[in-house]
């Protein structure tokens, strides 16, 4: 069926191509990397489209990079007005340190990356603010009411570890018995924000594919024995709290789809300013 629009409708682009290949914690050549081309992709379909506005969320290292200049050039030659910055998000009241590279674009007429909610780091969201009311949980535990707010089960050494790990403390402060044999080479040393737990009065870590896995990240929950879980991971990236990422009628979700669904989402409110950016342009 065709789809009609009213004369006076607008349309968007909105895009992100994989950050791997510039992240600050890649070390491949992303002339090399097959996923570099996909920001070329994304020019492709803006011309073909022609839409009213175009939006991309990625890394900021992005911006050191060649082709982002040449993706910035392609929109200004199609009639783009563009604009770009690098946004820290608790600024944009979203709990948790996420720093992003937004772009906006409009077809004939000015647009601009929309302003911060928040100057003052003492009015930034917290991790209490947003989750601290959900149901207790133990390790492996998962509520009857929220499938999604399910933790995932920890090893009896983890166990040990977690429960030694301060907020905001790192696995330096546990017993050499408890420490992982990687993390006594030179090489593992500085590798200190895994294993972590969050703080209950500071903005969370930026919330990744793995945030309810304990060891792959600062992702302990502020006091409870476990990791997060997957809702207040999707709560800390701003989903509404009773969001539904599957078919209700699945009552057991895949915990790798649902993470990667919840990590590589732009913050749902970062998403919001964006989109009231365009609206009132």
């Amino acid at each position: 069926m065709k789809q009609s629009f009213s004369e006076d409708a607008k349309t968007m682009i909105a895009g992100c191509a994989p950050c791997q290949p510039f992240s600050s914690m890649s070390n491949a050549d992303t002339k090399k990397d097959s996923k570099w081309a996909l920001l070329k992709n994304f020019a492709d379909l803006v011309e073909e489209v022609k839409p009213d506005y175009v939006t991309m969320e990625n890394v900021p290292e992005l911006e050191n990079h060649e082709v982002f200049d040449e993706f910035v050039e392609r929109l200004n030659s199609e009639g783009y007005n563009v604009d770009h910055e690098r946004v820290y998000a608790p600024e944009y009241d979203i709990p948790q340190t996420r720093r992003r590279l937004i772009l906006v674009a409009a077809k004939d007429e000015e647009v601009e990356v929309p302003n911060s909610i928040h100057q003052e780091e003492e009015d930034f969201p917290t991790v209490r603010e947003r989750i601290e009311e959900l149901p207790e949980l133990e390790a492996g535990g998962r509520s009857d009411e929220d499938p999604l707010h399910w933790a995932a089960g920890l090893s009896k050494k983890n166990i040990r570890r977690i429960k030694q790990s301060e907020p905001g403390g790192t696995w330096e402060d546990w017993p050499e018995e408890l420490i992982l044999d990687c993390h006594k080479k030179d090489s593992g040393k500085t590798y200190t924000d895994v294993y972590g737990r969050m703080e209950w009065d500071k903005p969370a870590p930026t919330i990744t594919t793995q945030a309810y896995s304990y060891g792959s990240g600062r992702f302990g929950h502020p006091e409870q024995n476990r990791a997060i879980t997957l809702r207040e991971a999707a709560i800390l990236q701003t989903f509404p709290k009773d969001y539904k990422f599957l078919n209700p009628e699945d009552e057991d979700p895949s915990k790798t789809k649902i993470g990667r669904m919840i990590g590589n989402a732009v913050p749902v409110k970062l998403g919001e300013e964006i989109g009231r950016s365009f609206k009132d342009s």
